[in-house]
C-alpha cells in the first residue's frame, strides 16, 4: 500500500478554494452569532470539528445553550438534522431503527425496516450520558464506520453524518459515565461555560421580546462535504507533525518522559487522537485565515482533543490535579 506525500505548500487550485470556504465560514460564524452569544471559541471548535469530519461532544451544566447551539449549527450548515432526548429507558431500537411485521398490497406479509432518527446527516443525542450502557453502546458502528446492523441487514448512513451529543457533569443526578471506546470516537470534547456579564445582558435582550433574530442557512451538504475534503488537502510542516507525535505520545505513562503523566495519569491518548489533531489543527487554521497550521494550533486545541482520551490515578485527584492541569504541562513541553 502506498502512502501519498504530505502536502507542504498550497496550489493556486487549492488556495483558491481555501479563499471560498473561508469567506463561507466567515458567513457561517455571523449567522450563529445572531442567535449564541458569549461562545465564540466553543462555535469554532463545533466548526473545526465537523469541517474535520468528526463528531464531538459538548460538555456544559444544563442551561448553558447546548442544546440551542447545536440546533443552530444544523440549521446554518444545511443539514437534514434529527434530535434524540436521551433518558434512562431509551432502546437502541430507538435510535437505529427496527423491524416490523406488515402485509404489502399483495397480501404478503413480511419484515420491513423503520429507519430511527439515526437515519440523518447531523444527530443530536442530547444528554447522552442519560442514556443506559447499551443505548450509548448503539452508536459505535454509526460513529465509526457510518453505517448500522439490523436484523443481520448493513444499512448505510446518509453522508456527510456526524453526532453532537450534550453531556452534563457526571455529578449531576441519573448520569452514565460513557464508555471509553465511545469517547474516543469524538473528535472534540468542548466544554462551556457561563457568558460574561455583557454576554447575558445581550441574550436577555434579544431573547425575551416579542420576536428573536434567527439562523439562516449558509452552507450545504454538498457543500460541507466539499470543504472536509478541502480540509484534508491542505498542507501541513513537518514540526507540526512532529509536535503532535511528541504530544500525543508525552501523554502515555509507558512512552512519556514527564514525571507528571508517570505519576497520575492512568491511560493516555491513541493513534486517533493524533489523527484528530492532524484534521482539526488545519480547520481551527482555516478559519482563523491562515492556509497551514502551527504549534500554536495544535497547542490552542490540545485540551478539547485530549480531555475525554486521558483519565487520572486516584492519587491526582487527592493531590489536586486535573487533567488541565496535566495537559498544560504537555504543551508546555512540546520543542
Amino acid at each position: 500500500m502506498s502512502v501519498e506525500p504530505m502536502r507542504t505548500e498550497i496550489t493556486a487550485d487549492l488556495e483558491q478554494q481555501a479563499v471560498k470556504l473561508k469567506s463561507k465560514l466567515s458567513g457561517a460564524r455571523e449567522s450563529i452569532r445572531t442567535v449564541i452569544f458569549g461562545q465564540s471559541r466553543v462555535v469554532d471548535l463545533c466548526l473545526t470539528s465537523i469541517l474535520s469530519g468528526g463528531h464531538f461532544l459538548l460538555m456544559g451544566l444544563p442551561g448553558l445553550g447546548k442544546t440551542k447551539l447545536v440546533d443552530t449549527l444544523g440549521t446554518v450548515l444545511g443539514l437534514d438534522s434529527r434530535r434524540v432526548q436521551c433518558t434512562p429507558d431509551l432502546m437502541p431500537a430507538d435510535i437505529l431503527g427496527s423491524e416490523i411485521l406488515g402485509t404489502d398490497a399483495a397480501g404478503a406479509r413480511g419484515f420491513t425496516f423503520l429507519k430511527g432518527p439515526i437515519f440523518c446527516q447531523l444527530l443530536m443525542a442530547d444528554e447522552i450520558n442519560r442514556a443506559s450502557p447499551r443505548t450509548q453502546s448503539a452508536l459505535l458502528q454509526a460513529m465509526q464506520e457510518y453505517q448500522v446492523s439490523v436484523g443481520g441487514t448493513t444499512y448505510d448512513l446518509p453522508r456527510p453524518f456526524h453526532v453532537m451529543a450534550t453531556q452534563n457533569p457526571l455529578e449531576q443526578e441519573g448520569t452514565y459515565p460513557l464508555p471509553e471506546a465511545q469517547l474516543d470516537r469524538f473528535m472534540l470534547q468542548i466544554n462551556i461555560g457561563y457568558p460574561d456579564a455583557t454576554d447575558e445582558r445581550r441574550m436577555l435582550l434579544a431573547t425575551t421580546g416579542v420576536s428573536e433574530d434567527k439562523a439562516t442557512a449558509v452552507f450545504t451538504a454538498d457543500e460541507i462535504m466539499a470543504a472536509q475534503r478541502t480540509i484534508r488537502q491542505l498542507p501541513i510542516g513537518q514540526k507540526v507533525v512532529d509536535g503532535i507525535l511528541q504530544l500525543v505520545q508525552s501523554g502515555r505513562p509507558e512512552q512519556t518522559k514527564i514525571d507528571t503523566v508517570k505519576r497520575f495519569v492512568s491511560w493516555g491518548p491513541g493513534p486517533r487522537a493524533a489523527q484528530a489533531f492532524m484534521l482539526a489543527a488545519r480547520s481551527y487554521a482555516l478559519l482563523d485565515g491562515r492556509y497551514t497550521p502551527s504549534l500554536d494550533d495544535v497547542i490552542d486545541i490540545a485540551p478539547a482533543v485530549l480531555r475525554h482520551r486521558m483519565a487520572l490515578h486516584f492519587a491526582a485527584r487527592a493531590e489536586g490535579k486535573t487533567l488541565e492541569d496535566v495537559i498544560k504541562e504537555m504543551c508546555s513541553a512540546i520543542g
